[in-house]
């Protein structure tokens, strides 16, 4: 059953920081975000997996603040300073609607976490009026079990981007020693609520989870320690998109060994693994960009 009304914001335990501020009253927890939904920009986005593209491109709605510090954080801007244009759940239905009318494939909400209340209310109001695209759950994983369990039956597919693998990893990278526990509770819950991913005769996501993970450059054995636990522990049959893109962003630049490029040594090291883990359904999307971008390195 939903239970995230309005007043979460009052004494907001809505993410792992379990802060208990009253947003409403002005007052900031973690992530920085106020009582106002806030968003960044909104489109018909080709650049994620081919399974969600599709002909029509995926319906992303991209939310500002975030509830994580990666020192390799690609868009500061809008989850470290919070930039983005502050509407109602009116509005945002509206949006919802529009990504719908213009073809896309499903409706992509990108760290959605921290707003909740609005959005479970602007997908209510926005099904009201004809809304039917699968809903995507775009997250950095670090979101609490309770939560999701919240959302259960509105979300049919879960796109988390399961960052790394010990605790000392994810504090100095992201801010967070508590990150890998959580993202290993929360990925559970993900595929307890909606299974290993399932596509359509088109090649479509249709319902299930599809895990993100990004190699980054002298942090391999976190990658491998993933792969192990999604093969042995989760599913083998889990949908993975190994991201070999990793660029020096923001305070990586001044952060070795994170402040270079992945090399391809790095990539095929990490991607020989799954395949001897039995892993098999490994995203192809970007794999020509990878290799494009490193023949040009």
């Amino acid at each position: 059953m939903i239970d995230l009304h309005m007043q979460r914001y009052r004494a907001c335990r809505l993410c792992p920081w379990e802060c208990a501020v009253d947003r409403v009253a002005g007052e900031l927890g973690f992530c920085g975000a106020g009582p106002q939904l806030k968003v960044n920009d909104y489109l018909q986005h080709f650049g994620e997996e081919a399974c969600l593209v599709g002909d029509g491109g995926s319906g992303a709605v991209f939310f500002a603040h975030c509830t994580l510090r990666c020192r390799f954080c690609q868009t500061y801007d809008m989850s470290w300073r919070g930039e983005g244009t502050e509407i109602d759940a009116a509005r945002l239905a509206d949006i919802f609607l529009w990504l719908q009318r213009e073809g896309s494939e499903n409706l992509n909400l990108i760290t959605p976490g921290h707003f909740l209340p609005h959005i479970v209310l602007a997908l209510q109001l926005a099904r009201g009026q004809g809304l039917q695209l699968p809903v995507v759950y775009n997250t950095s994983a670090f979101e609490k079990v309770e939560v999701l369990r919240a959302i259960e039956g509105l979300v049919d597919i879960y796109l988390p981007d399961f960052k790394l693998w010990t605790a000392a990893a994810a504090q100095q990278l992201c801010g967070a020693e508590n990150y890998p526990a959580v993202a290993r509770a929360a990925i559970s819950e993900m595929h307890r609520q909606v299974g290993d991913l399932a596509l359509d005769e088109k090649g479509r996501a249709l319902r299930g989870v599809l895990v993100r993970h990004l190699i980054i450059p002298g942090y391999l054995e976190e990658s491998q320690a993933i792969l192990t636990w999604l093969a042995r522990e989760l599913s083998l049959h889990t949908y993975i998109n190994l991201m070999g893109h990793y660029r020096p962003c923001h305070l990586a630049k001044a952060s070795p060994p994170i402040d270079r490029g992945l090399s391809l040594e790095e990539y095929e090291k990490v991607l020989q693994y799954a395949h001897e883990l039995g892993l098999y359904r490994l995203d192809a999307t970007h794999q020509k960009l990878y290799e494009l971008l490193w023949r040009r390195d």
